[in-house]
């Protein structure tokens, strides 16, 4: 049996501008981490030569072709396999913004390459995870968080115009990340939604309207700004850059945000937010706000009764936890 583990992973500044429509014309740029929520995969010998999945369901299939779960078929292709039983287990559902889709596929394909006694790199992991998602299942998403949550850590990660990615680590003390982590605080909105239909949107805005792709440059220069203002222990500009980002990501899509969102939002920062956002593609999920230690407890209390939900820093990526 074999047992890998990926983190999901939160977004602070750039997100969308990681979509091939927009970096194919000028780069992209996110700044994101990985974080200590997770989601599992376990791969062993079935007793049959079927191939057994389980998820929110569980499929038994004779061969490939009849496997629902898109990505668990398109990944098997890869690899000449029979008789595996897949089981996956996660700490967070789907469709909450944390790029669970992202992670399960890399943690898909590190499971599948141990099970082979194949070695592959994390960039690997991450480069075959967006062939699997966008080019096979021509999902309208970007690259941003396969890479992020195959390599792990807290990172600005450029896309170029011939497909490239660079991650560049925010090389910063564990003191300095601890006081960064204390300042953020993650709500649990709920609704989860299908991101899809959102990110279609988004990239025929950017396809057909030069103003989106206007706003996803501002939105590159503020993670350029935002990883200057991180080295240099600028937070509390650096939650106010949030707020701006937030602005223009609201902009991308009207499906992004709504009526009720806006309001949790502006009464976060009436109660002492800097700055946030929605995670993910938008429309429900997570929460996320810069909010100063004095007005943590301020800020809780006018969500409530919102979830708060604990998180840390993640440093590792995609790993194997078991092997017997």
């Amino acid at each position: 049996m074999i047992g890998i583990r990926t983190p999901f992973r939160i977004s602070f500044l750039g997100g969308g501008s990681d979509i091939e429509s927009y970096y194919k014309h000028d780069y992209g740029c996110v700044l994101s981490t990985s974080i200590d929520k997770y989601i599992y995969i376990f791969i062993h010998k079935y007793f049959t030569d079927q191939i057994q999945v389980k998820y929110s369901k569980t499929e038994l299939a004779n061969n490939l072709s009849e496997i629902n779960h898109p990505i668990v078929r398109e990944t098997l292709k890869k690899f000449n396999l029979k008789g595996v039983d897949i089981n996956s287990i996660a700490d967070i559902p789907a469709g909450t913004g944390l790029g669970s889709s992202s992670a399960f596929t890399v943690s898909l394909l590190n499971a599948l390459y141990n099970y082979v006694n194949k070695a592959k790199s994390k960039v690997d992991l991450a480069k075959e995870a967006c062939d699997v998602e966008i080019n096979l299942l021509k999902e309208p998403i970007g690259k941003q968080d396969q890479y992020a949550t195959a390599i792990g850590g807290l990172n600005k990660i450029y896309f170029h115009s011939d497909g490239s990615v660079k991650i560049v680590n925010i090389d910063i003390s564990k003191e300095i990340k601890n006081y960064f982590h204390s300042n953020l605080i993650l709500f649990y909105y709920g609704k989860q939604r299908d991101a899809s239909s959102i990110l279609k949107h988004q990239k025929s805005n950017i396809e057909n309207d030069s103003n989106t792709k206007n706003i996803l440059k501002k939105m590159v220069a503020l993670a350029e700004d935002g990883y200057q203002l991180i080295i240099s222990s600028k937070f509390t500009e650096f939650g106010m850059l949030m707020n701006e980002n937030w602005m223009l990501k609201k902009s991308l899509s009207t499906n992004i945000s709504n009526l009720q969102i806006d309001e949790i939002y502006n009464n976060a920062i009436k109660n002492g937010a800097l700055g946030g956002k929605l995670l993910g593609a938008g429309g429900g999920g997570f929460l996320l706000f810069y909010v100063e230690k004095e007005n943590r407890e301020k800020l809780k209390k006018a969500l409530s009764p919102l979830k708060e939900f604990n998180f840390h820093f993640e440093e590792n990526g995609t790993q194997k936890i078991f092997q017997n």
